[in-house]
């Protein structure tokens, strides 16, 4: 479902677009769409737990850093990984 639509963005905040491209969807639409993401970052990594996952508005940069401390990636490299999935 989502897989196509994180492909195609442009580079940038990929957390903030998903979530204004998904800003119309109902509230059980739009979880149902940020567990799915999740899901493919725990099949990839299956040290990563709902707390490293948590999302707060407003606080992308302390996602983005415990995605980097899990994967070793940079952030560039943590936003580029995320589209692909």
């Amino acid at each position: 479902m989502l897989s196509g639509a994180i492909k195609n963005i442009d580079p940038g905040n990929v957390l903030i677009i998903l979530l204004q491209k998904l800003k119309y969807m109902d509230k059980l639409e739009l979880k149902g769409a940020w567990n799915e993401l999740k899901g493919k970052v725990k099949q990839a990594y299956g040290d990563f737990t709902d707390d490293d996952l948590k999302h707060e508005e407003g606080k992308d940069d302390e996602l983005y850093g415990r995605i980097q401390q899990k994967t070793g990636k940079t952030r560039d490299e943590v936003i580029t990984w995320l589209k692909s999935l």
